[in-house]
């Protein structure tokens, strides 16, 4: 009985988290930013938030998820969000999502998925299909390696360095 009620309360937590974050998507709307909002939480407490501020600085990985992740680490002051939840607005883009799995998130929630956001002119779906399922040949930015003798200099420096940090 305590895991189905404690169940229940992290889903309600999750849909409070999630009426937040819609919230500030709209809010971001209203304030020059772009329709999306983030947050991440750790034990049961919101530690950032996050919304899409692309065109407001014109950075365009200010999306909200990257933008609640990088509030996140610093408030935590780490670069793993280990023990953490990713709360969106929407679906996160093949960029977000590499963020959070760069992250180390435990979990991804999100409500608006990426067909939701293809209606109101985001449409991402060009982006999941060039990895899901076109070659390099086809992409539209062209990715040249430049097979060089040092290629490895960096890589070698970081394995001889003895007090890295290992991420």
């Amino acid at each position: 009985m305590t895991v189905h009620t404690q169940e229940t309360s992290i889903q309600e937590l999750e849909r409070a988290w999630m009426d937040e974050v819609i919230r500030l998507a709209t809010n971001s709307v209203l304030n020059g930013g772009g329709p999306f909002g983030a947050l991440v939480a750790k034990d049961g407490e919101i530690v950032a938030i996050g919304n899409n501020q692309v065109t407001a600085t014109l950075d365009p990985t200010a999306h909200a998820e990257v933008s609640a992740i990088r509030a996140a680490c610093k408030q935590l002051n780490t670069f793993s969000l280990k023990g953490c939840v990713l709360i969106t607005s929407c679906e996160p883009c093949p960029m977000c999502l590499s963020s959070a799995l760069w992250s180390r998130v435990d979990r991804i929630v999100y409500a608006a998925d990426r067909d939701d956001a293809a209606v109101a002119g985001f449409d991402d779906r060009k982006f999941y299909d060039l990895f899901e399922k076109k070659p390099e040949s086809m992409w539209p930015t062209r990715i040249t390696r430049l097979d060089l003798p040092n290629r490895t200099a960096p890589f070698d420096a970081w394995l001889a360095k003895s007090d890295r940090i290992d991420y």
